[in-house]
């Protein structure tokens, strides 16, 4: 039996599960969070996220998030997050929780890498909000420069609102200079419904400059650590974030 596709079956099956079962919509994680794939089989994580964004004419948000990460296989890589936010300047709250899992697809046998990655959760905007995501993760390298584009699909259920699949996208050029620090460039935007895109005044795409890095802090432990600074309209507002993302991985 090939096993490959039989543990990418079980993770979809789980994740749409998990979307009717979780305690109390995806949050923005993958609007200010570039989706990366690596093979980090039997390696746990610690992952805590963080973006802020000014808004050029209303109050500034912002939003933690906490996670655990697994790499169940060399291909399957799962994360459970607790998102809190905070909107102008009121207390955090608990906002969704979010159940993540990307599935790496091919692995070193084509120029690029493709990775499917899902993400189900429930947040606060209704007793019954739901929200999936879904798309391709796609990886390159050319030299010591690494290419990635991310196109994904999202919908929210049951919010008293009408309900659309949108069409999100991330891409990102980081070189890889030193381990511990490693400039790029990021970018990220929504267009509205995937069929039917809304105008380009209404739209959302930013981008700015970026710094990765890892380092190892201990016999089988790992430090990584990115920021990006983000400029551009965010839900169709203008806007400047900033974005930061710590894991330590053991």
């Amino acid at each position: 039996m090939n096993r490959q596709p039989l543990a990418l079956s079980i993770a979809l099956r789980i994740a749409l599960l998990v979307a009717a079962a979780l305690p109390q919509s995806a949050g923005a994680a993958t609007g200010y969070y570039l989706v990366s794939t690596y093979d980090v089989e039997g390696q746990k994580s610690v992952d805590f996220k963080y973006w802020n964004a000014d808004y050029k004419h209303s109050p500034s948000s912002s939003s933690p998030e906490l996670g655990f990460g697994y790499g169940v296989t060399s291909r399957w890589y799962t994360e459970l997050s607790a998102v809190w936010i905070r909107l102008h300047g009121r207390s955090d709250r608990l906002a969704a929780v979010e159940w993540q899992n990307d599935y790496m697809l091919t692995q070193g046998q084509y120029p690029f890498d493709l990775a499917l990655h899902t993400s189900v959760g429930r947040g606060d905007a209704s007793p019954h909000s739901r929200s999936v995501e879904i798309g391709p993760v796609l990886q390159t390298e050319i030299v010591r420069t690494q290419f990635n584009l991310n196109l994904f699909l999202q919908r929210e259920y049951r919010t008293g609102e009408a309900e659309q699949t949108r069409l999100a996208y991330q891409w990102q050029i980081k070189q890889r200079w030193k381990s511990w620090l490693q400039p790029g460039v990021q970018g990220f935007g929504e267009v509205g419904k995937w069929d039917d895109w809304l105008p380009g005044k209404q739209q959302s795409h930013r981008f700015g400059p970026a710094l990765f890095g890892s380092r190892e802090v201990g016999a089988g432990q790992e430090l990584k650590y990115e920021a990006a600074w983000l400029v551009g309209r965010n839900s169709a507002r203008t806007a400047k974030s900033f974005t930061m993302r710590v894991q330590y991985g053991f």
